[in-house]
């Protein structure tokens, strides 16, 4: 019974201890309801709006940011070197010879140059897709959650190569996928730590040259023949990659050499937080 009595009186002094507080939330409260009875009810309403829709703004922002695209597509001709400059990617290791890839190569990974720089960075999923012309629409399996697309270029059998390699990069840049949302295209001339291989100016005006001949010739079909979703550049111009809806650059690369800066700086920049 004694403690019974303790508790008793421990809630009591609670409760005067208590008592203060909740008069002055009592006239906090009063004082509120007495301030919002003053504002006229047509700017208590926009108050009101203006709150809301800020609140929106805010979460939207966030589950935008949230849900950014950290996938990075490798893509090109066969031979052109994706899967090596994949590997060197991924962790830094050299494969000899050429590898053919009949499967997509998928993997998440630092990009190596962020240990070396003071910037904040996240996982990059890197997805090597085959460059075999029967094996290219599984392409289009990974481009509507692409952030960006490194289109890999022999830069040393270059001019073999300059047509095909130009009406492949023409029928990217043309996709509906890639134009809508502006999706970010690195042509990565590859294996420049050859002696005989070709700048990246000499093939970026080559295949502008070459690209240029492919939108005049495919104008001249038919709209029902046309299998491309938007057309490039400007009617009676020159076409230039600077006329693209989205950015398209040029860089210089080596996976065996590990020479690959340029391009780890594209993908940072395409998935950047």
């Amino acid at each position: 019974m004694e403690g019974l009595e303790q508790w008793k009186d421990q809630l009591e002094q609670l409760k005067s201890q208590l008592e203060p507080w909740k008069n002055q939330l009592e006239k906090c409260l009063h004082e509120a309801i007495e301030y919002l009875n003053q504002i006229p009810p047509v700017q208590l309403y926009a108050a009101i709006a203006v709150l809301l829709i800020s609140t929106l703004l805010l979460l939207s922002i966030r589950l935008f940011r949230r849900t950014k695209s950290n996938t990075v597509i490798l893509t090109g001709l066969s031979g052109s070197g994706k899967t090596v400059l994949f590997y060197q990617l991924r962790d830094g290791s050299v494969h000899q010879g050429t590898i053919t890839s009949m499967e997509p190569n998928e993997s998440t990974i630092v990009l190596n140059s962020d240990s070396n720089k003071k910037r904040k960075s996240k996982p990059v999923h890197i997805v090597d897709v085959p460059g075999h012309s029967r094996l290219r629409p599984k392409l289009d399996e990974f481009l509507p959650r692409a952030a960006g697309i490194v289109f890999v270029v022999d830069s040393l059998e270059f001019l073999p190569n300059c047509h095909l390699a130009s009406e492949y990069l023409y029928d990217i840049l043309t996709k509906a996928s890639v134009v809508k949302k502006k999706i970010p295209v690195l042509i990565c001339c590859n294996k420049n730590d050859k002696v005989t291989a070709h700048t990246k100016e000499f093939i970026r005006k080559q295949m502008e040259k070459e690209i240029d001949k492919l939108r005049a010739s495919r104008s001249a079909i038919s709209a029902a023949d046309i299998s491309n979703d938007f057309t490039l550049g400007v009617p009676e111009e020159p076409f230039t990659f600077s006329q693209c809806r989205n950015k398209v650059t040029v860089a210089e690369s080596s996976g065996l050499t590990g020479e690959v800066g340029q391009v780890e700086q594209f993908i940072w920049e395409c998935v950047k937080p």
